[in-house]
């Protein structure tokens, strides 16, 4: 027999609308009135936190199967643009905060102190799934990110740092992309002849325009050094996994050549999706970028130049978080190194034959 459900029951609605609980009237005196939105808007946060952590989980779990089955793919695609649509709702409420004036705040602020939103055990998961480098991340008052945490919950993120996360499963799934490799072909040597011809082509027109002043030419004239030894950096593994040892590289030397060819050859067939992805990811970061700035701006705004109620210097602790938690660094960087379409070294036919829908006559 089919159970009959009831809309109130199945969302559980006694639970979730009796759990806003106003400290401001705790004792007996007149509740704060914006405390409600303060409170509902970050119930709001924490759960689209919980449905971005079910979202991460499922791709994680999908691209760390070996091999990644093709038709799983488009469920990877979609459930990472999911968390990309989730997250404008979240920084649009902030512009609900933002209702509530710095006085509203003060009206129950000091009933709030410690608690604050370092103590977002689902946020901290997040960073963690998504692969954020523990030694990016910033103290403090000069302590460890999770001690605002109570103890199981501080436990739980640190255990979180050893399990699965995006950008490894990411690297791993890059690192297997089979048209690394071209047989008699040495792709990546003509890809640096392109790309030196590139870089003297772009030098030559320095060197010969009339507008520069000879100290803005200089100036520019170095900076291509710069762009020379970028590029040396990347045909050197031993060079790349020094950099990556450091923390100023995060995908291991294959993954990254995988993810350059995908972003050079984009309009083969074989490559749309996971260019797709690649781009997707960039805006995930920016996404979260997003969130952070601007949590700091409302900070900012309410709070002023105070100390949080957290204990930490307020927005300029936020600002800088904003800086330095990012995950996806070297996707960003993959336009570093593009050439013009004209001036790809031309795949192999046979190569290009696998990159094309199968259906597609030769």
């Amino acid at each position: 027999m089919q159970r009959v459900r009831y809309y109130w029951d199945y969302l559980g609605l006694d639970e979730v609308l009796a759990a806003q609980r106003l400290a401001s009237s705790e004792d007996g005196g007149d509740p704060a009135h914006d405390e409600l939105l303060f409170i509902v808007t970050h119930q709001a946060f924490e759960l689209w936190f919980k449905q971005i952590l079910w979202e991460l989980d499922a791709v994680i779990g999908t691209l760390s199967q070996a091999p990644v089955d093709e038709r799983d793919m488009g469920q990877v695609l979609h459930r990472l643009e999911r968390i990309n649509e989730i997250q404008p709702l979240l920084v649009q409420q902030f512009a609900v905060l933002e209702t509530m004036t710095p006085l509203d705040f003060l009206d129950f602020r000091d009933q709030l102190i410690p608690a604050s939103g370092f103590q977002s055990l689902q946020f901290r998961l997040i960073e963690n799934r998504l692969g954020l480098d523990p030694a990016k991340r910033m103290k403090i008052q000069g302590s460890h990110y999770t001690s605002r945490l109570s103890r199981e919950h501080a436990a739980r993120v640190e255990a979180s740092e050893s399990e699965p996360t995006l950008l490894g499963a990411l690297d791993a799934w890059l690192a297997r992309t089979p048209f690394l490799r071209f047989g008699a072909f040495d792709f990546w040597a003509a890809y640096r002849d392109a790309v030196t011809t590139m870089i003297e082509r772009d030098r030559q027109i320095v060197a010969t325009n009339a507008n520069l002043d000879e100290v803005s030419r200089q100036q520019q004239l170095d900076a291509f050094e710069t762009t020379v030894e970028t590029f040396a950096t990347l045909f050197d593994r031993e060079r790349w996994e020094q950099l990556r040892a450091q923390g100023r590289r995060r995908l291991s030397h294959e993954a990254f050549l995988a993810a350059l060819l995908i972003s050079l050859y984009r309009d083969e067939p074989a490559f749309h999706t996971p260019h797709r992805m690649l781009r997707t990811l960039v805006d995930l970061d920016i996404g979260f970028h997003a969130f952070r700035n601007a949590h700091a701006q409302l900070v900012h705004r309410t709070i002023g130049g105070r100390i949080g109620t957290g204990g930490t210097a307020g927005h300029e602790y936020l600002e800088a978080a904003a800086r330095r938690h990012r995950v996806f660094t070297d996707l960003f960087d993959l336009a570093t190194y593009s050439v013009p379409r004209d001036e790809l070294p031309e795949l192999p036919d046979d190569v290009r034959d696998q990159l094309r829908f199968r259906f597609q006559p030769s």
